[in-house]
């Protein structure tokens, strides 16, 4: 099995997809643990002073005021975790948890935040004992970190709540612990705190976003293409010479992708033999600026993922000068703002896919196509139906694409004054990125039929090679109506587990 080893200096993307995605094992580099060590010395220095420090000898947020006994702290850092492990509503996928508890250990293992090396240990011991706490969807206004959520994980640490074990049943924290031969913590001054204290949780679901976006993008340029052969559309507008007079990398990349798509094809630009059309609507002419932009959003969102995966966020924080300092790094917004940012993208994406299949199903606009598709028009309906379920749910992504970081919520006696939002952006993101699977999935089954009724002129071999796939993955070609729900499940499982993108690049080589 893979191993990611965790040290002093960040996690990768692709650490965070292993383990949360893949089961990964997890195992601490010999730099974090002396990093931790040493950072733990600077915390108990502190602690037997009398000078109160914020997270290690005082309460927290607005109870900051307080100064706590030596004699209480323990207990300070075992309350801390109980109290805010307050989560309500449905439970959260387990790849989440495993990214959220992952990312968490990443900062722990900075040698910023104090935690002593067992600590830590722990952290990787549960992960790698397929451990999974319970979390809920609800209790993070990501500031202060995601804190209900990381605290259902702390509380795994201790033995307390319940978890997940590697069959997928529920039990006990404890019993999970001792059937894996895992000792609970008993949390020192600041360790309760720095366990809660991150943008885990929101940082995790924007990596598994970008992941999964990168090959439904993939997946978009293909649809298009394929709609866009349908359609009897011209290829001409993605000629590299007219993107290049307007550079957007995003563009040039999904025109490119088209054009590799369409190699080959008799179908793109023989309607200009015998019904001549000047342009192609927007949804079709305008698919590579459209999926480009999107993608060039892609690229921002991964690179302010890259710098906090370097990061370490805590409050306080040890600095190497050994200094314990308050500070605001872990506030959400630069996280919140692109997975918002992403939200309004992929609604957008989905909203031209949506165009393109309903101009395949109108007669009036399909340039030679039966209506909707359909194998004898009145006695049949065709896919009638299956766009009204694409069209619910392009209306619910634009729903999804209010961005929740344009809100902010006071909390902890108006200390926690502006939070970010981002845990609830990271939510509707991941909805987002599912509806849009399935809004690609309907284009594809509409797609594919067009062109199989095209009859007398051959698609392009890449296109060819998608639909061959696709019809072997189960998803029935035209013919007279019939129970629609599982051939969309089907090409739904075929787009999402990148199945699409794999038949096309037998043909075309890796798309861009």
């Amino acid at each position: 099995m893979h191993t990611v080893v965790v040290g002093t200096s960040g996690v990768t993307a692709s650490d965070v997809l292993a383990v949360a995605r893949d089961g990964a094992r997890i195992e601490l580099s010999g730099e974090a643990v002396a990093a931790l060590a040493a950072a733990r010395g600077i915390v108990d220095a502190l602690a037997a002073k009398p000078e109160p420090v914020y997270g290690v000898s005082t309460g927290f947020g607005a109870l900051a005021t307080r100064h706590i006994s030596p004699e209480l702290r323990a207990q300070l850092q075992r309350n801390i975790v109980r109290s805010h492990a307050a989560g309500m509503g449905p439970r959260v996928e387990r790849e989440v948890v495993r990214a959220l508890m992952f990312l968490r250990l990443k900062t722990v293992c900075s040698g910023r935040t104090g935690v002593r090396p067992e600590v830590a240990q722990t952290m990787a011991d549960v992960l790698n004992a397929g451990i999974t706490p319970v979390v809920h969807e609800y209790g993070s206004l990501g500031c202060s970190g995601d804190l209900a959520p990381l605290s259902h994980c702390a509380l795994t640490l201790m033995g307390e709540g319940d978890a997940e074990g590697p069959d997928g049943v529920v039990r006990p924290a404890g019993e999970l612990l001792a059937e894996h031969g895992i000792a609970p913590v008993e949390l020192r001054e600041k360790e309760g705190l720095a366990l809660l204290n991150g943008t885990d949780g929101m940082l995790g679901m924007l990596v598994m976003a970008l992941a999964d976006l990168d090959m439904l993008y993939k997946s978009a340029d293909i649809t298009a293409a394929l709609s866009l052969e349908a359609l009897l559309g011209t290829d001409k507008v993605l000629a590299p010479e007219l993107h290049a007079i307007r550079p957007h990398p995003g563009q040039g990349a999904s025109a490119a992708n088209m054009l590799a798509v369409l190699e080959g094809s008799e179908l793109t630009g023989h309607h200009q033999d015998d019904a001549p059309r000047v342009q192609d609507a927007y949804s079709v002419r305008c698919a590579p600026q459209v999926a480009g932009a999107g993608r060039d959003t892609l690229a921002h969102a991964r690179l302010v993922a890259e710098r906090e995966l370097a990061s370490a966020v805590d409050n306080p924080v040890v600095l190497p000068d050994g200094r314990v300092e308050s500070n605001g790094n872990f506030h959400g917004a630069p996280v919140a703002y692109v997975l918002d940012f992403l939200a309004i993208a992929v609604a957008d994406l989905a909203s031209i896919a949506e165009r393109r299949t309903d101009r395949l199903l109108d007669k009036n606009r399909s340039h030679g196509l039966p209506p909707f598709l359909a194998d004898d028009a009145g006695v049949d309906s065709g896919l009638m139906i299956a766009q009204y379920t694409q069209a619910a749910l392009v209306s619910e992504l634009k729903r999804l694409a209010v961005p929740a970081s344009a809100d902010s919520i006071p909390s902890s006696a108006m200390q926690e004054d502006h939070v970010s939002m981002g845990w609830s952006a990271a939510r509707k993101l991941r909805t987002a990125v599912d509806n849009l699977t399935r809004v690609l999935a309907v284009e594809l089954y509409a797609a594919s039929r067009a062109v199989e009724l095209r009859e007398g002129l051959s698609p392009a071999p890449a296109t060819q090679a998608a639909i061959t796939a696709v019809r072997k993955a189960g998803v029935e070609g035209p013919g007279p109506d019939r129970f629609l729900a599982p051939d969309l499940a089907a090409a739904d499982a075929f787009v999402r587990e990148g199945r699409l993108v794999e038949a096309v690049e037998t043909v075309t080589g890796p798309l861009r």
